[in-house]
């Protein structure tokens, strides 16, 4: 049965449990004939999905809430990281001045804004400073954060920054930096991503996605076993050169895939919380509990 799955970005090495499941023949070998689809913006997959065009979409957990439709349904957490905002070793002061800070980012938007602004306020308040909201902006640019701050100094730090990337990236460089996540700063991580679905595809496709999963711990757990043989599957899926960084980064990102996924409506119960609070989402209860629940057939 064929299983169409829209990503979140461009294919990168957080996907390669759904790789692994395609090369090694383990989805075949099951019946499942799986298709990776790459989206032309971040937030693609949500509309293909509510369509009935797609049957499974990768996405962080925060776009549960912000994207909710009727029917929409969780899977599981497949891969979790360290997440948040990436400030210039040298700019730090001007963060705790309150001078005017430039922040380079995939995604300036009204709810993106407000998030990165909330960490940076938080850790403000907790290292007993604060920030203006003015003072603070955020240009959109790409995922290449390192890069753009290298390249254009007037960028004070990066948003949206994934630490098995960014932080990976950062350290082989000797790109100094504070990176303010949630150990820094008192807020919900969110650095995630998670399997999506609907109640219409579990009622049609429920064996299916339930052995898909299976497969897919099954694979995360033979990829951390087999680091090598990760970056192999990688480069050679990607047609991409190898790397010494994308090395690095394949390693990093193994650790932090997950080999028991499942639905867990207690898991983001505080990220909820945390945007429900800033005025971003509002969920009924009801809508809540659906998105973690078991569709009736």
């Amino acid at each position: 049965m064929k299983i169409k799955i829209a990503l979140e970005w461009f294919l990168n090495p957080d996907h390669l449990p759904f790789i692994s499941g395609i090369t090694t023949g383990r989805y075949k070998e099951s019946g499942l004939e799986v298709e990776i689809i790459e989206p032309e913006e971040h937030y693609d997959g949500f509309e293909v999905l509510k369509k009935g065009e797609i049957d499974l979409h990768v996405n962080e957990p925060l776009h549960l809430y912000e994207h909710y439709f009727d029917g929409l349904k969780s899977v599981g957490c497949f891969f979790e990281t360290r997440g948040g905002v990436m400030i210039r070793a040298d700019r730090v002061e001007k963060l705790r001045n309150n001078e005017k800070i430039k922040i380079t980012t995939p995604a300036a938007n009204p709810v993106t804004n407000k998030i990165g602004f909330e960490i940076l306020s938080r850790y403000a308040k907790k290292n007993g400073f604060s920030l203006d909201v003015e003072n603070v902006e955020f240009v959109e640019t790409d995922f290449w954060h390192i890069t753009n701050m290298k390249n254009d100094e007037s960028f004070d730090g990066a948003w949206l920054c994934f630490y098995n990337f960014e932080g990976i990236e950062a350290k082989m460089e000797g790109f100094e930096n504070l990176f303010i996540d949630q150990f820094e700063s008192p807020y919900p991580n969110f650095s995630a991503l998670e399997m999506m679905t609907t109640q219409t595809v579990m009622a049609q496709k429920g064996e299916q996605i339930c052995e898909l999963i299976k497969i897919t711990n099954e694979m995360a757990k033979y990829l951390q076993e087999n680091p090598e043989e990760a970056q192999r599957i990688f480069y050679e899926y990607s047609k991409t050169q190898p790397s010494e960084l994308m090395d690095n980064i394949i390693i990093d990102t193994l650790l932090r895939l997950k080999t028991d996924i499942k639905a867990d409506a207690g898991k983001w119960l505080e990220l909820y919380k945390f945007v429900e609070e800033l005025g971003l989402v509002s969920l009924s209860q009801e809508q809540y509990d659906n998105i973690w629940t078991s569709p009736k057939k």
